[in-house]
Order: C-alpha cells, then sequence, then structure tokens
C-alpha cells in the first residue's frame, strides 16, 4: 500500500515541480485555499499555539498572523517539491547567504562545526548551501513511516550533496568522523519539543516554560564542534536570505545548558520579528510547565 500511494503521488509531484514560478504560486494559493478554509488544518493547535506564545495580541492581529503562516506553510512545502527540478542558478537567486565567509573561517582552521537551525522561514532550502561550506555538510532529520517518500524526501535533500542522517545514526557518524579526522558541519534543527525520555532541561520559551533539546549543546562539548547558528529572513515570496551567528567557538568553556539558551533566545528574536514564518503547526508547548 506504501509503495502503491508513493507511484500515484510521484508523477504528480513532478509536475508541480516543473511549474513556471508564477503558476507555481498560483498553485500554492489553491492548496493553501483547500489547507485553511476546507480541511482546517491543525487549527486549533495553530490558534492554541499563537495564543501562549503572543498572549500581548488581540484576537484580530493573531488571526492576521494565521493566515500569513498557513500561506508561507504552503509555499514552503511546495518550495520543497521545486527543489526536485530547480536549477543550481535559480536556487542562487532565491536563497543567499550573506556571510559564508564565517562557515569557510572553520573549515581553514580545520574545525568541525554543529550548525543549530530552527522551523522558521525556509529550513527546507537551506540544505542547498552544502557546496559553499568549504567541508561535508551532514542534515540530522526526523526518518518518515512511508520508506518510499523517505527515501525520496532524501533524494530532494542531498540533490545538493547534502549527507543525509537518522537521528539514530548522528552520535556513531560523529565519532566515526573524528577517529578518522573527517571535517563535517552537523546541521540540526533544535526548537521542538523533545521526547519525554530525551528532557534533561527546561527554559523560557516565548514567556513559558518547557522542555529543550540539549542534544546540539551535548555533542558539541563531547566532540569539540564549534555552535554556529544559521537564521534565515524571507524576504519576500520565493526568495530567503540566511545569515550565520557564532554562539560558542569553545563549547566546553560554557555552564551546561547556556549555549541552549543563547540559541532559544536567538528564535525567539526571530519569531516576534516576523512570527507568520515559524512552525506553529507542531505541539511545541505541549509539555509546558503550568
Amino acid at each position: 500500500m506504501q509503495f502503491l500511494i508513493y507511484i500515484l503521488a510521484y508523477p504528480l509531484l513532478w509536475f508541480i515541480s516543473i511549474l513556471p514560478f508564477r503558476i507555481f504560486y498560483w498553485f500554492s494559493d489553491c492548496v493553501y485555499f483547500l489547507v485553511y478554509y476546507i480541511i482546517g488544518y491543525r487549527k486549533k493547535v495553530v490558534r492554541e499555539n499563537l495564543s501562549l506564545a503572543l498572549p500581548h495580541l488581540n484576537d484580530a492581529e493573531r488571526k492576521k498572523i494565521e493566515k500569513k503562516f498557513y500561506q508561507h506553510m504552503c509555499d514552503m512545502f511546495l518550495e520543497m517539491i521545486k527543489t526536485m527540478s530547480i536549477s543550481p542558478e535559480e536556487m542562487e537567486k532565491r536563497f543567499h547567504v550573506t556571510n559564508i565567509d564565517l562557515i569557510l573561517d572553520y573549515a581553514k582552521k580545520g574545525k568541525s562545526v554543529i550548525l543549530v537551525a530552527s522551523h522558521y522561514a525556509s529550513y527546507e532550502w537551506l540544505l542547498t548551501i552544502n557546496p559553499k561550506l568549504g567541508f561535508q555538510g551532514v542534515a540530522v532529520y526526523k526518518k518518515l513511516a512511508n520508506p518510499y517518500f523517505d527515501k525520496l524526501i532524501r533524494k530532494i535533500r542531498s540533490k545538493y550533496n547534502c549527507e543525509m542522517i537518522p537521528t539514530k545514526n548522528a552520535i556513531p557518524l560523529m565519532a566515526q568522523n573524528q577517529r578518522e579526522g573527517k571535517l563535517s558541519l552537523y546541521g540540526l534543527a533544535s526548537d521542538q519539543s523533545p521526547k519525554l525520555d530525551r528532557i534533561f532541561h527546561s527554559n523560557d520559551f516565548m514567556g513559558i516554560e518547557v522542555p529543550v533539546h540539549t542534544g546540539a549543546e551535548m555533542l558539541a562539548k563531547k566532540y569539540d564542534l564549534s555552535v554556529i547558528m544559521v537564521k534565515v529572513k524571507k524576504v519576500k515570496r520565493g526568495y530567503y536570505e540566511a545569515t550565520f551567528l557564532t554562539l560558542a567557538d569553545n563549547p566546553k568553556d560554557y555552564e551546561d545548558f547556556k549555549i541552549t539558551e543563547m540559541y532559544i533566545k536567538e528564535v525567539e528574536k526571530q519569531i516576534y520579528e516576523a512570527p507568520e514564518y515559524y512552525l506553529w503547526t507542531h505541539k511545541r508547548w505541549k509539555h509546558r510547565k503550568n
């Protein structure tokens, strides 16, 4: 059944990916209408999250953000599909990195890096910067239940030679690369809610005490990796800008959880600046402390 779903869906995904951008975003508008007004995908979750995280706004202001978020979410999902056929030249125009030299300097110094990102703006197109990094980019991701779609997602995300590894394989790979002296940049999105058996620390996030992922900091200290954050900004529809920010050159010099707290504060800044580009459909505050 999983394979049948895949072979039925693949031609449609490919057709969407080759649409001219003008028609492509018109199609995204149609998907938005269906998802928001007809299906109402996770509306309850989104509204609860917006109410919790942005209590200083009134209902009308949050409703405006809600609609903009759904429009952006549909764009972003389809842009991931667009990666199947978009040319490197077109991608270069649409996803710009402002300070790639910061990353290149680490490659020159022979220092591997953990790159922490958030589910904000275009975290999918972020993977296209790999050829510019100066060393191997590795993206840690959660494996999909459908093995055929999982393979497709890995293929799409690996188009720019970014190595995709499931979460469970991250530590063995880091250990192997350290033994072999192989320089790498490990990308992790660390802003969502951790599993209950992976909770080691809680932190204030958008004014609410919640459990936070601490894996990036733990791995950085264990394998002596510098911690860099990437902040992606949506310039206009279909165009993004990424900027790198050093959080910790020598993570062992920081007290436990300090780097994680610094990262969370930077994510907050992104959200407050333009909340409609954050991924509000996840139950980020489900384990909040009352």
